[in-house]
C-alpha cells in the first residue's frame, strides 16, 4: 500500500457533483454548428455550478476544462472565472490531458491559472484530496490525473472516514478490452471510480469492492454523440447516484451532418478478444491517400482536426482495420493535430 501522511481538509456538504469534460474553447469542434461554441460550454458549466449551489455540492470536474493548454482567449476565460468564483465552494478538478502540454501541469498551461487565483482546486499528483462529511457519512475524496498510475490499495489514504471516492481520467476498457486501455481492477478501500476522458457515458462495472463509471462529457464534441445526454451525477449522503440532466440542446441539430451517413456503433461484448494480426491489417497507403486527398478540405472545414479523424474512421469500419493498426493510425493523427493547431495560434 502507498502511505499517505498529508493532513487533508474536512468540508461540509451537501453531497459531491460530477461534472465531465467541459472541453471550453473558442473553436467548435468538428461538426458542431454553434455559432459561439465557446458560450455553449460557459452555459452548460453554468448550470452544473448552479445545480451545486441550490443543494450545496461540491463540484468535482473530472478533467480537461479546457480543450488546449494554453487559451489565448482572454474573455472566455475570464468568463470561466466569474463562474466558478461564484460557487458556494472551491471547486475541485482533476488534470486531463487537454490541460497540459507535458506530463505535469505547469505554470505555462492555463488550468494552471486558474489554481493561482484560487477559483478552483486541481489535482496534479495522484493522491487523496480531502473528506468531505455530507451529513453522517465521511467521504475521502482522492484522484489520479492523466497519465499517472490509478492506486490499487487506498485504505490507508484517509482517516476514518465511511467510504472512498477516486476521480480518474482514463482510458478505460468498460465496454471490452482494447489496445492502449485500462482494464478496471479492484481498489481497496475505495468504493467508487467516477472516470472523465471518454466522451460517452458507459456501463457500470464491478471489480470486487469497486464500481467504474464513465460519466461522458458535459457538452457533445463529435457526431457519435448525437444521442448522449449531457448530465452531471450528484452522490448523495445515502451513497446514491442521482443524475441531472442539463438543459442542453441534443441531437442532429447540433452538427452539420452535410455527407454523412449515421449508424449506430457496433456493440462489443465484454471481454471479447482481440486476435487478428497487424498483417492482417488494410493496407496502410490507403490511410495515406486518405491524409493527401483530405487534409486541405479538412482544415477550411474544422479547426481541430476532427473532421479528418472522422473519414479515417470511417475507413476503419468500412476495411474492419484491427485495433492495434487504428491505435497506430490516430496516434500520427493526434500529433498532426497538434502541429496544426500550434501552427493556427502562431
Amino acid at each position: 500500500m502507498t502511505a499517505w501522511t498529508e493532513r487533508l481538509p474536512v468540508i461540509d456538504a451537501g453531497g459531491l457533483l460530477f461534472i465531465g469534460d467541459p472541453h471550453l474553447g473558442s473553436t467548435k469542434p468538428g461538426r458542431r454548428k454553434d455559432v459561439d461554441y465557446g458560450a455553449t460550454v460557459l452555459g452548460a458549466v453554468a448550470q452544473a455550478i448552479a445545480i451545486a449551489d441550490a443543494r450545496r455540492l461540491v463540484p468535482v470536474f473530472l478533467g480537461d476544462i479546457y480543450d488546449r493548454p494554453y487559451v489565448e482567449d482572454e474573455r472566455l476565460k475570464t468568463r470561466l472565472t466569474r463562474i466558478l468564483a461564484g460557487c458556494w465552494t472551491t471547486p475541485v478538478t482533476n488534470t486531463g490531458n487537454h490541460d497540459k502540454a507535458n506530463d505535469m501541469l505547469e505554470d505555462c498551461d492555463s488550468l494552471a491559472l486558474l489554481a493561482a487565483g484560487g477559483t478552483i482546486s486541481v489535482v496534479r499528483t495522484s493522491g487523496p484530496v480531502c473528506v468531505y462529511r455530507i451529513g453522517e457519512l465521511r467521504v475521502g475524496l482522492g484522484a489520479t490525473p492523466y497519465g499517472q498510475t490509478i492506486p490499487t490499495d487506498v485504505r490507508d489514504a484517509f482517516p476514518e472516514v465511511d467510504t472512498v471516492v477516486w476521480i480518474t481520467h482514463h482510458d478505460v476498457a468498460l465496454e471490452g478490452a482494447y489496445p492502449g486501455a485500462l482494464v478496471p481492477h479492484a481498489i481497496e478501500g475505495c468504493a467508487l471510480v467516477v472516470n472523465g476522458h471518454m466522451h460517452l457515458r458507459k456501463p457500470l462495472v464491478t471489480c470486487g469492492p469497486t464500481v467504474w463509471f464513465n460519466t461522458g462529457n458535459i457538452t457533445q464534441t463529435a457526431v457519435d454523440a448525437l444521442d448522449h445526454v449531457p448530465t452531471v451525477f450528484e452522490l448523495t449522503g445515502d451513497c446514491e447516484i442521482v443524475p441531472h440532466v442539463l438543459d442542453l440542446p441534443t441531437g442532429t441539430d447540433l452538427f452539420d451532418l452535410t455527407g454523412l451517413q449515421i449508424a449506430p456503433a457496433k456493440p462489443t461484448a465484454i471481454g471479447e478478444p482481440i486476435a487478428r494480426s497487424v498483417v492482417e491489417a488494410a493496407p496502410a497507403s490507403a490511410f495515406v491517400e486518405l491524409l493527401k486527398n483530405q487534409a486541405t478540405l479538412e482544415m477550411g472545414r474544422s479547426g481541430d482536426g476532427s473532421l479528418l479523424r472522422e473519414a479515417i474512421q470511417t475507413r476503419f469500419e468500412a476495411d474492419d482495420v484491427p485495433p492495434e493498426v487504428r491505435a497506430a493510425i490516430l496516434s500520427l493523427w493526434a500529433r498532426a493535430s497538434d502541429q496544426i493547431g500550434a501552427t493556427a495560434g502562431n
